[in-house]
């Protein structure tokens, strides 16, 4: 059986141009990255804003498991079986972060026959959007340790400076650091930490920026530190803005790849789900609606992170309004969610499978808050029996949910044309009604209790005596009205990545909050995950290399 990168390395593919001209997108449009890559430029974008949206589909899936689910490769399929079947789709997706790269989880291209290509230079620096994101963080912590060693003239508490540095690697030494150490022209010593770079706000002011003037006024609005009067002290007052924005310039341009049958692809931003807000940039969604009739993007991990992020902050704060939901799931993980062990999942077990359903059960009422249809797909094993496959599929159709099985792993695009179908038909029955969760006017707390019980399934929220203290002080400040980013573990409903299924009645645990006033919302820490992960014992990088040819190897 081939891995992805052998599918990927024989593959053929267009010249970019080519692909975009397909679109209407005109070679000035373009700025070239190489023969397979390009950035969109603004004009172009400017030119189309009098066209016509199209209809906006959303993939999401259950909680990740060992097994796998495949979310990505589904994107990636649907939008292939879309091209199949004459339609104009394109696929808006998040770029990948080196830290999973190297370390366990791999990248984020798709797999099998459904991949976005050149798949190693996405995975690995791509068009450097993210060190450019990497650049302007450091920069504006570099800006701030200059400040306190100039005098100070903000009066910067060196003790609530909350401005943290980023390296897109997962480095787990890096998490606690002390600085400004040597001599008095090295630095005031102080304590400080690094994320990692899809979990700094810069990400995520880049992800729901819609232009230059919208992303300068969001970098000015960062709070970097606290005085000693306990004012917030901001991006915009250690004068940061402008040399922040030129670095950022290039990367607010969403990226242009191909698939492996030559279907567009957006690819730009990549905030993670767990700590982040999970989503690609609003300007890419907002862009490919105006270029296609169908685009199919995708929210990070579970639907109870990625997509509870995608409806609650991205959509509110873009006005998008999704026409469709597919919800991912396999046999496989259902029935490891029902307490099969990873090395017995190939077995039928309907007795697991009803015990593992649940999972999706929740994950399809989770999505029924929000009023969007909703399409289930299986993505498809050669272990799945037909008697797995028909429970699952009479179960969803019990809930309201169309339900097809997708094989875009194994056939591509071919292999999604069912699931492209019922997406279609969905789209024609069935009206979205979509709606947040939650209003604006919620306290925080009440809107972190909202998200614990109606999407999670906590009987209570607890706060560390830390965490009380810091949402008394954000609603003091004004910070009430904006939405919640719970970060939590993607591996379970609740903050504890042990319990599988559908636990009930348990207390989330909330030990930090703290505002990301430029990207627009509260960052809510539960549990024991983690802004900056670290590499497992026997990291995915030990097994990348590169040839007498230059080939990469190893890399999934």
């Amino acid at each position: 059986m081939k891995t992805d990168i052998e599918i990927a390395q024989e593959a053929v593919l267009e010249n970019i141009v080519d692909v975009a001209g397909k679109i209407g997108i005109l070679p000035d449009d373009l700025e070239l990255y190489g023969k397979y890559k390009a950035k969109i430029s603004d004009e172009y974008i400017e030119r189309i804003q009098g066209n016509p949206d199209g209809r906006l589909i959303l993939v999401t899936a259950i909680n990740p498991t060992p097994a796998g689910e495949g979310k990505t490769t589904t994107s990636v399929g649907l939008g292939q079986a879309f091209g199949i079947m004459g339609k104009k789709a394109i696929i808006a997706l998040r770029e990948p972060s080196l830290g999973p790269c190297f370390g366990v989880k791999g990248g984020a291209a798709g797999g099998g026959y459904a991949q976005v290509v050149p798949m190693e230079d996405l995975n690995l620096h791509f068009t450097g959007d993210f060190h450019a994101i990497t650049s302007a963080n450091n920069l504006l912590a570099a800006i701030l340790d200059n400040h306190l060693q100039q005098g100070n003239e903000l009066n910067i508490d060196p003790r609530q400076v909350v401005w943290k540095r980023c390296l897109d690697m997962n480095d787990r030494a890096l998490r606690n650091v002390v600085v400004g150490l040597g001599g008095r022209t090295d630095g005031v010593v102080r304590e400080d930490h690094f994320v990692i770079t899809v979990a700094s706000e810069i990400m995520a002011i880049l992800c729901l920026s819609t232009d230059i003037a919208d992303l300068k006024e969001r970098l000015g609005r960062i709070i970097v530190a606290y005085s000693y009067e306990g004012k917030p002290v901001t991006a915009s007052d250690l004068n940061a803005v402008g040399a922040m924005t030129a670095l950022l310039k290039d990367a607010m341009k969403p990226n242009l790849i191909q698939t492996l049958e030559h279907t567009p692809a957006l690819v730009h931003g990549g905030p993670f789900a767990n700590i982040a807000h999970g989503c690609n940039s609003v300007r890419a969604t907002k862009t490919a609606l105006k270029m296609a009739d169908y685009v199919i993007t995708e929210a990070g991990f579970g639907a109870d992170l990625g997509a509870e992020k995608f409806f609650d902050i991205k959509c509110r704060m873009a006005g998008l309004k999704p026409d469709a939901v597919v919800l991912v799931a396999t046999i496989r993980a259902l029935k490891y969610n029902g307490g099969v062990a990873k090395s017995d999942l190939s077995v039928e077990n309907l007795a697991a499978l009803q015990a593992g359903i649940v999972n999706l059960e929740k994950h399809i009422e989770n999505l029924h808050e929000y009023g969007v249809p909703i399409v289930v797909t299986l993505n498809s094993f050669v272990s799945d029996t037909e008697a797995e496959i028909e429970y699952v599929k009479k179960f969803c159709e019990d809930r309201e949910c169309e339900f097809s099985i997708s094989e875009v792993w194994e056939k591509g695009g071919a292999g999604g044309v069912e699931l492209a179908g019922k997406v279609l038909e969905t789209l024609e029955k069935k009206e979205s009604h979509f709606k947040v969760l939650y209003e604006d006017a919620l306290s925080l707390k009440e809107k972190i209790e909202t998200v614990a019980a109606k999407i999670y399934g906590a009987g209570g929220v607890s706060y560390t005596p830390a965490a009380e203290r810091q949402l008394g002080r954000l609603e003091e400040l004004g910070f009430g009205s904006l939405p919640v980013c719970m970060a939590k573990t993607q591996y379970s409903l609740s903050d504890d990545p042990a319990l599988l299924g559908r636990p009930v009645g348990f207390m989330m645990n909330v030990r930090e909050v703290y505002v990301s006033a430029g990207a627009g919302f509260v960052v809510v820490l539960t549990g024991a995950v983690m802004t900056m992960p670290g590499l497992p014992k026997k990291p995915a990088a030990y097994q990348i290399d590169v040839n007498e040819n230059g080939m990469i190897t190893g890399l999934f």
